[in-house]
């Protein structure tokens, strides 16, 4: 990032943070290396002792560097030896972010001990505690809070750790790797010790201790080895595990049948806490949860909350190859294990479930939060070139773009050399911390494609806008698709070069058929669907044997993560009704909505609607065949997706013609949503299949027109549906309704529902949710209501992300009121949230990522905010470096 942006950080205020910037091409290797790492931790909430013991080796690579730095923050330094002999304090020097020492011999031990403060850790990063017990975080630079070490990927050691708590207070103690011996100590404590065989990075070190119980299970492997599986959480959840339990032995099946890695410990174990920065993470054996990615049953978990659980169950534990075993060498390199980890996630999903379906919601992820990230002053490759904060680049774009990259890759490649590069991958680099260049070299092995051009992908920011023009000669029976390309500026890279997108593309006849595809130069037609690379500024592409024009599919399966222009509206209403590709078919029905509302911005009406209406009718006509896909076909585009197509987002406009083409829809139909509630009533409640969730989503989104086409109807419905409480999908299905209307239902239902829940979090985080994302006028008001209750914990990230960020990402109407008084109130709680802890509070930061985009008066107000953020008294480096990029110029 050019120094620019930070300059403007460094002169704000008295207490700025430290933002020092770390940078790709600063990386050397480490000066020493750690062959083995001894812990013993005395547990004690208020004060933990850690001693370490490290066997150090001279990093031949590292050009003779004689410094060996430790990072270490807020951790009291009580005893340091090498070889057994202390060291004085000339021996080292110390500062706030860690030790250095210099003079060292070519190997050596060097012990530590150490003392922090588990209980007065709220940034929860490193050792905390959580509802009385013991909890790790150390990705990403976490580890440094526990003891003093290389905090670094690299920097990959065999580790042995033994736990040592009161038996009373803290009966089960957890750690990486195997459960080796265990007994009684003094007074009362216990103590266990676990030894995990495979080298990892410390980021990778986690322990848990506490008062939790288990819920068990067991796995055998294709080789015969039994795996014990166990799935830690409070007393009293044990009853919500099953779907998770069943879940991890589904991807641990998978990844066997697919890509033939098999778990290789004896034990693999989940823990479940409820105070957490992120939805999950990795360690080696002992991953640890967010409660929110772990605990479901009917009555207190959506379908979209199971869906959620078994795809980040799976995809931890895919990361036991794609990140454990082999791990990134620096965290420039992120996407290497969380980019591919997605993708091996999507690709589960979409083989347990409905893969049109997974990849349809996926795009529109992506699109709603990578896109945007795209578009804004937060703008950043795949693999970024600098960073202060490390933490704040797990973004949309490391993640679900780079899955995109990787899919790319295996649709260049095909799926049989992509599963050969993976063996590949993997066998090259075993227990070593690499780079992305090694993974895409083991596609190029594998395959025998050439990636060079591809790695552009990985290196320049913004998201391709591919226009289409189209042409066809009678005469000939050429039709030429002439394709061409170009990438936005972006901070720091104003100039862009072309990129090779491969296209999946199909054509389709008159009758809506797919037809033969022959480019020219081919003797036959091949297929009905081709892979074309635009690879240049624009290039053609002529298919033969066409007598008539055919209305061309493209971005089959969404093949490449660009914006596509040029579609001409009478095409993608043909696409809309009769594309075989369910991709292809539902983006058709929303471009055509999005196109629409925009153009009613100025003065919504009706009639304008009626093609979205005869739209909404086709689909309705076979909505029973595939509820599910029927339920995502009849979405139209969300408020934030239509204000990404504006180059100044006019927030009024856009939530007034939204709602009209609501109605539009909704009255053209109502009959046949009606029909339709009334129809899918019998689903099962406690079924939470694909089919069942299928059903009660498009019951759920009938109900939601039914209120748009007649209030009246739709609030007595919606409230016997929440007072019948047969599940929870449906019961927040009915709140949703309720709280989008103006009507007397509302507000007992949301009362019955808070009494019902007050007890359980994670169903409370819902109740807050919900009201956060009404567009009704006093949305802000209610907000502040919330917050000021005793139940809102700004110490929960749940509980602070289901209020906050329900009401800046999906409240936009009101959070962009004139007045200006939610960016006011989201500046409020930044300030607030970051005292206690930076990340979370950074994390929230997305709702003033878009300022400049604004129409003049509402810019002025957000950055008269960002500027008091930016001078606020303490700020964390987390949130000090969004908001520096954001005001830069």
């Amino acid at each position: 990032m050019p120094d620019s942006q930070h300059d403007a950080l460094r002169l704000s205020g008295h207490d700025a943070p430290d933002l020092r910037q770390t940078r790709l091409a600063d990386y050397r290797p480490p000066s020493f290396l750690a062959d083995t790492v001894a812990l013993h931790f005395r547990l004690d909430p208020a004060a933990t002792e850690v001693r370490a013991r490290i066997a150090f080796r001279r990093n031949p690579e590292a050009d003779g560097e004689a410094t060996l730095r430790l990072d270490g923050v807020e951790l009291t330094l009580l005893g340091i030896s090498l070889d057994g002999v202390a060291l004085p304090t000339t021996g080292y020097r110390q500062d706030a972010t860690g030790l250095t020492l210099t003079d060292l011999p070519d190997a050596f031990l060097l012990e530590t001990v150490v003392r922090t403060a588990p209980d007065a850790n709220t940034q929860l990063s490193g050792l905390y505690t959580s509802g009385g017990s013991f909890f790790t975080q150390c990705e990403a630079e976490g580890f440094r809070r526990i003891t003093y070490f290389p905090d670094r990927p690299d920097v990959m050691a065999r580790y042995s750790v033994t736990l040592d708590a009161e038996r009373a207070a803290v009966p089960v103690l957890l750690s990486n790797g195997n459960l080796v011996e265990a007994g009684d100590g003094e007074a009362g404590r216990h103590w266990a010790r676990f030894e995990d065989p495979h080298p990892k990075p410390c980021y990778l070190f986690a322990l848990v201790a506490g008062d939790l119980v288990p819920v068990r299970s067991a796995f055998r492997t294709r080789s015969g080895r039994d795996v014990a599986l166990a799935i830690w959480v409070r007393s009293g959840d044990e009853r919500s595990c099953d779907h998770a339990m069943a879940a991890c032995r589904r991807a641990m099946l998978w990844d066997e049948e697919t890509f033939g890695l098999e778990y290789d410990l004896d034990a693999f174990n989940i823990a479940a806490v409820s105070d957490f920065n992120m939805g999950a993470m990795e360690n080696k054996g002992l991953n640890v949860f967010n409660t929110s990615l772990v605990l479901a049953r009917p009555e207190t978990a959506t379908d979209d909350d199971y869906a959620a659980i078994e795809r980040v169950i799976a995809h931890e534990y895919f990361h036991n190859w794609t990140g454990n075993r082999v791990t990134c060498r620096d965290w420039f390199q992120l996407s290497l294990k969380e980019g591919l980890t997605v993708l091996r996630d999507q690709l589960y999903c979409e083989d347990v479930g409905s893969a049109a379906l997974c990849r349809i919601q996926e795009v529109d992820v992506l699109r709603a939060l990578q896109f945007r990230e795209d578009a804004g002053p937060l703008a950043h490759p795949v693999r970024p070139q600098s960073y202060v904060a490390i933490d704040n680049f797990y973004t949309p774009t490391v993640y679900r773009k780079g899955a995109e990259l990787v899919r790319m890759i295996r649709t260049l490649i095909g799926p049989d050399a992509f599963v050969r590069g993976m063996a590949l991958y993997i066998a090259r680099h075993d227990n070593q911390a690499v780079t992305i260049e090694d993974f895409v070299r083991a596609m190029e092995a594998a395959s025998g494609v050439d990636l060079a051009s591809f790695r552009t992908w990985y290196d320049q920011a913004g998201t391709p806008v591919v226009t289409v023009e189209q042409a066809h000669d009678p005469a000939s029976g050429r039709y030429t698709l002439r394709l061409s390309q170009q990438t936005p500026a972006t901070p720091g890279q104003p100039d862009k070069r072309p990129l090779p997108i491969p296209i999946a593309l199909g054509l389709l006849g008159a009758d809506g058929q797919d037809l033969p595809i022959r480019l020219h130069g081919e003797d036959h037609g091949e297929g009905t669907t081709r892979i074309v690379v635009l690879s240049e500024a624009a290039q053609d592409f002529v298919f033969e044997g066409l007598v008539a024009a055919p209305v061309p599919s493209l971005l089959r399966g969404f093949s490449a993560p660009v914006r596509l222009k040029g579609v001409p509206d009478e095409q993608l209403r043909f696409l809309a009704a009769h594309d075989s590709d369910p991709f292809v078919r539902r983006d058709a029905a929303q471009s055509c909505a999005s196109n629409a509302i925009l153009a009613a911005l100025a003065a919504p009406d009706a009639a304008g609607f009626a093609p979205l209406a005869a739209i909404a009718g086709g689909i309705l006509q076979t909505a029973d065949a595939d509820p599910a896909f029927a339920a995502e076909a009849l979405r139209l585009p969300t408020h934030g997706l239509l204000a990404q197509a504006m180059a100044v987002a006019d927030h009024p406009a856009i939530h007034a013609a939204r709602e009209a083409a609501l109605i539009a829809v909704a009255r053209a139909h109502l009959p046949r949503w009606r029909a339709l509630y009334d129809a899918l009533a019998d689903t099962d409640p406690a079924a939470i299949d694909g089919a069942a969730a299928g059903r009660r989503a498009l019951r759920n989104l009938s109900l939601a027109r039914i209120g748009q086409a007649d209030p009246a109807q739709g609030a007595a419905l919606a409230a016997a549906q929440v007072a019948a409480g047969r599940c929870m999908t449906e019961v927040l299905g009915g709140l949703q309704v309720l709280c989008g209307l103006d009507c007397g239902e509302r507000q007992p239902a949301l009362d019955a529902f808070a009494a019902r829940w007050s007890g359980d979090a994670l169903v409370m985080d819902k109740w807050f949710a919900v009201q956060a994302g009404s567009t009704l006028p006093d949305a802000l008001a209610r907000v502040r209501r919330l917050i000021a209750r005793p139940d809102y914990d700004r110490r929960n990230p749940n509980r602070v992300r289901s209020l906050l960020g329900s009401f800046m990402g999906g409240n936009l109407v009101r959070f962009h009121a004139a007045d200006g008084q939610g960016y006011q109130l989201l500046a409020d709680e930044l300030i607030a949230v970051d005292r206690i802890n930076g990340q979370t509070a950074a994390r929230l930061f997305g709702g003033f990522a878009s300022w400049r985009r604004q129409e003049p008066g509402r810019r002025a107000l957000m950055q008269t905010q960002l500027e008091r953020l930016r001078d606020a008294p303490g700020l964390s480096r987390w949130t000090a470096e969004k908001v520096g990029l954001s005001l830069a110029k």
